[in-house]
């Protein structure tokens, strides 16, 4: 028990890492969550400081979410059992809880999006790579950012009940509430997408919104 508890305050810990807020403090002087959209996450600080700092935060954010749901090879836990896949879900998400509530930058994260990526590579990589295929088409045709990354969250679950029948349930119930989890965290970048107010992401490109 003490090692299950230990792990997932490591992943807590692990998920707590502000990679943007340290950037942008450590490099450049200023809190991206106190510029553009002002969340703590890789895609404002492209936009407010651009892919020389955001691509690093995008990976680093991908890595710490991996990371945590892999902690639970220090188990003793057969692989691919229910209690390997239930553990690692628990610990994707303490990742996600410390990135969205980072202890180390006063419980003020980001919405946890390229943790959540990290976190469902660690669990199902083929899902995960087709579900962020279809945030890059979303991104190419429509240029929101939100709305890719809520298409690619809602598209993850589909694939697990659909495409991959044999992965167990535990994930796929999972799956249904990352997904919904997704689009809580996007329900102010849902109203400016309805009244038409949601920046494209002409910033992924260099470009300023048109």
């Amino acid at each position: 028990m003490i090692l299950f508890v230990s792990l997932f305050l490591l992943a807590y810990l692990l998920g707590s890492i502000p990679t943007s807020v340290w950037v942008g403090k450590w490099f450049f002087g200023i809190d991206v969550r106190q510029h553009g959209s002002g969340n703590a996450g890789a895609t404002n600080t492209i936009r407010v400081l651009g892919w020389k700092a955001g691509g690093p935060v995008f990976v680093v954010d991908i890595a710490k979410g991996f990371a945590a749901a892999s902690l639970v090879w220090a188990t003793e836990l057969m692989p691919k059992t229910s209690q390997f896949v239930n553990f690692q879900l628990i610990l994707g998400f303490a990742a996600l809880l410390g990135h969205i509530f980072p202890v180390f930058a006063g419980f003020r994260g980001g919405k946890g999006v390229a943790t959540l990526l990290g976190v469902v590579i660690a669990l199902s990589p083929l899902p995960a790579v087709l579900a962020f295929m279809v945030f890059l088409v979303i991104l190419f045709i429509f240029k929101y950012v939100s709305l890719a990354s809520m298409t690619a969250g809602l598209s993850y679950p589909l694939m697990l009940w659909f495409l991959f029948p044999t992965l167990p349930l535990s994930l796929k119930i999972a799956g249904i509430v990352m997904s919904l989890a997704l689009i809580a965290t996007h329900k102010k970048n849902i109203l400016r997408l309805i009244k038409g107010e949601e920046s494209k992401a002409y910033f992924l490109i260099g470009k300023k919104n048109k």
